[in-house]
């Protein structure tokens, strides 16, 4: 990657839907060039996706966590491949220290996340969780 590459990163971080036009302009390069750059990126899995970002406030009902796990042994990778596998797990981080991976948790109702708990709680190799519900959100 070079600085042109950082350049159209950071124009499609703020707004996937922005044109080759206009970001050929703002990085005063040809739209050829982004083009390719663009191609190359998501064929080199630079890039491997493009997304939409809602407003945090836009469901005042959902409910979203933090949760710290703890992994039994060497089973992180199986624990990791069964969180991946439920869609109220919006992200999942490793991490060193006490907890082994971080989880972002979404649910549309207390219950659902309850529910959504037990399932995270049951899977096989986790030794010990700790949730932080969040409350607000202040950047994004």
């Amino acid at each position: 990657m070079n600085e042109i590459d950082s350049k159209i990163l950071g124009l499609l971080r703020e707004n996937s839907r922005i044109s080759i036009t206009e970001i050929a302009q703002k990085t005063r390069t040809s739209r050829a060039t982004v083009q390719k750059r663009i191609e190359y990126m998501e064929t080199t899995g630079i890039i491997t996706g493009y997304t939409v970002m809602i407003k945090p406030n836009a469901s005042p009902n959902k409910v979203q966590a933090w949760m710290s796990i703890m992994v039994e042994g060497n089973k992180a990778t199986s624990v990791i491949k069964e969180l991946r596998l439920n869609p109220a797990i919006q992200t999942l981080h490793t991490t060193n220290g006490k907890w082994d991976l971080l989880v972002e948790i979404q649910a549309d109702s207390l219950i659902n996340f309850d529910l959504i708990l037990g399932q995270v709680r049951n899977i096989a190799g986790i030794y010990n969780t700790e949730t932080s519900i969040l409350l607000s959100t202040y950047k994004t």
